[in-house]
């Protein structure tokens, strides 16, 4: 009896040190892990994929960014806190205007981009308008936060690739193409080739979130630069209809192109640790190069727990640390796979434009 007393094993009290799962780190090292996540978020903030902030401010009789505003997830000072460097900053269009070839969504998408310049002009000490990559370091070494003005809604190009040239020439950098008729269960039609060229050529980005699964590999194969998918995360975890298979993921890695994972209980689950999770997976089946962030704040979503507003980046950057990412897979995630694409988007529409001569405005039949 004595032996086998000795092999009976000895129990600790439960208390402080026993973690739920759902608590992001370990007490004895929480710390340690979200005081490293704010070094390393100093050198390389957060470029957030996707904000409806326009679509939050419009109802509002009066806000003010820089002081801070409780009635959005995302002002100067909560960006600041998050170590956010960059916002893209969405375009939408109202669910009645979509389709209408009366000009109603291309009305409603040059209205959000009136609305974005003048909340942009009246918070000078917090915010930038950029439209490259070189403009969103000066912008961050200027202790701005730099918005990217994107994704819009195809239907805001009203089938024109003269309108597109306009867009682009107010600054837009990113444009969907769910819900384009041209880009739909059948891959691309002629125009919608002809659509992404024009893309390319002018640098705006491909969102391909949302987008029909054909259409999105068809577009993978004709751009020639990276495309995102601004809400997107892994079916393989939580299966949604934004949310990408594993066959999708590796062809999004073997394009560079960037999967940022948003922060939607919907998508990604309700807890910090489902996002990690997420992350993880995109991470190992598409690459450290193809993840990056988005996080839907202000767009109607619900938001895991722990990462209610644009503030909690580093608490989930904090349990990426505990889970084994190195600070360069962090960098990218944050920082360096979205400068990458817009540097490339950058680059290409340089050689582009003195090889190309823009296409009439309208084909003769879209829907070819």
């Amino acid at each position: 009896m004595a032996d086998l007393q000795h092999d009976i094993p000895t129990t600790t009290e439960v208390g402080r040190e026993d973690r739920l799962p759902d608590d992001p780190f370990p007490v004895e090292s929480g710390a340690a892990f979200l005081e490293r996540a704010h070094a390393l978020l100093e050198a390389y903030p957060v470029a957030d994929g996707y904000s409806g902030l326009p679509r939050a401010l419009g109802p509002l009789p009066w806000y003010d960014l820089e002081l801070g505003e409780t009635a959005v997830d995302t002002d100067v000072p909560r960006l600041r806190e998050g170590h956010v460097g960059a916002l893209f900053w969405s375009l939408p269009v109202p669910e009645g205007d979509r389709g209408d070839r009366g000009g109603r969504a291309v009305g409603a998408t040059l209205e959000q981009l009136d609305l974005v310049r003048r909340v942009v002009e009246t918070h000078p000490e917090g915010l930038r308008l950029v439209r490259t990559a070189g403009q969103v370091i000066d912008a961050r070494n200027c202790g701005r936060v730099a918005v990217v003005l994107g994704p819009a809604s195809a239907a805001a190009l009203d089938d024109s690739l003269g309108i597109l040239r306009v867009l682009q020439s107010l600054g837009l950098r990113v444009l969907s193409l769910a819900g384009a008729a041209w880009a739909g269960a059948q891959g691309l039609t002629r125009f919608g080739e002809e659509v992404v060229r024009e893309m390319n050529r002018l640098g705006v980005l491909a969102d391909l979130s949302g987008a029909p699964e054909a259409a999105l590999v068809r577009t993978l194969a004709l751009s020639k630069t990276p495309v995102l998918c601004t809400r997107s995360a892994a079916a393989a975890v939580r299966p949604h209809p934004a949310n990408l298979s594993d066959g999708l993921l590796a062809r999004l890695g073997e394009q560079k192109g960037v999967c940022m994972v948003p922060l939607a209980a919907e998508q990604t689950g309700p807890s910090l640790a489902d996002v990690a999770g997420h992350l993880d997976h995109v991470r190992a089946v598409a690459g450290p190069e193809c993840v990056a962030l988005s996080g839907t704040y202000d767009s109607g979503v619900a938001h895991p727990r722990d990462l209610d507003d644009a503030s909690r980046y580093p608490h989930l950057i904090a349990e990426l640390l505990r889970r084994g990412w190195s600070d360069t897979e962090l960098s990218l995630l944050t920082w360096g796979n979205v400068q990458r694409a817009l540097r490339s988007a950058d680059f290409t529409a340089r050689a582009a434009q003195y090889r190309r001569d823009p296409n009439p405005p309208r084909p003769a039949d879209p829907e070819a």
